[in-house]
């Protein structure tokens, strides 16, 4: 059997669900794929060291608001911000996700916002809800598993290329050099 890839998740921002700081391994197969998710919840506890440790261990990473909490979803385009700094120069990997989607009576986000702040972004927006499963949150993170996938193909391409023109370089050197 194939040995599956692996993903490294991070979940970011307040939306109420975990208390503490978990580690989850999940395993699926994704489009033909056997693909082991190691997903880490920070569960919104984290001070500035953590963050940080979190954000370079992460290969993507889902930033969650509380659609009830305005003030968590003002969190989020900050917390972008540090995740590119972080991950600079590559472009970072995110979904950006509205929980909650149960307690649309108490919404204090609509969905076009979270829709506008994900184009900002450049990134794909889901609501759901932790609670009941409303959403298919399963999909959240095949989706960014599947991103994260494609990033990688093209990073190695663009790395063989490189490694490839640094061998031509090496050798028109040499020759420059033998034929002087």
């Amino acid at each position: 059997m194939a040995k599956s890839a692996e993903v490294k998740l991070a979940i970011f921002g307040r939306a109420g669900v975990g208390k503490s700081e978990s580690t989850y391994r999940h395993q699926a197969t994704i489009d033909d794929e056997a693909v082991t998710m190691e997903i880490l919840d920070t569960a919104g506890q984290e001070d500035t060291i953590q963050k940080e440790g979190h954000m370079r261990w992460g290969e993507g990473f889902v930033l969650v608001y509380d659609i009830t909490d305005r003030g968590s979803f003002e969190e989020v385009l900050p917390l972008k911000n540090i995740l590119d700094e972080i991950k600079k120069p590559k472009n970072v990997t995110l979904i950006l996700v509205g929980n909650k989607a149960d307690l649309d009576h108490s919404r204090q986000v609509s969905t076009e916002e979270g829709e506008k702040l994900a184009t900002e972004l450049a990134c794909a927006f889901y609501e759901c809800s932790a609670c009941t499963g409303e959403g298919n949150i399963t999909e959240i993170f095949y989706e960014l598993c599947r991103e994260v996938r494609r990033r990688r193909m093209v990073q190695g391409k663009t790395r063989r290329r490189s490694s490839t023109t640094h061998v031509k370089q090496a050798i028109n050197k040499m020759l420059t050099k033998i034929s002087s």
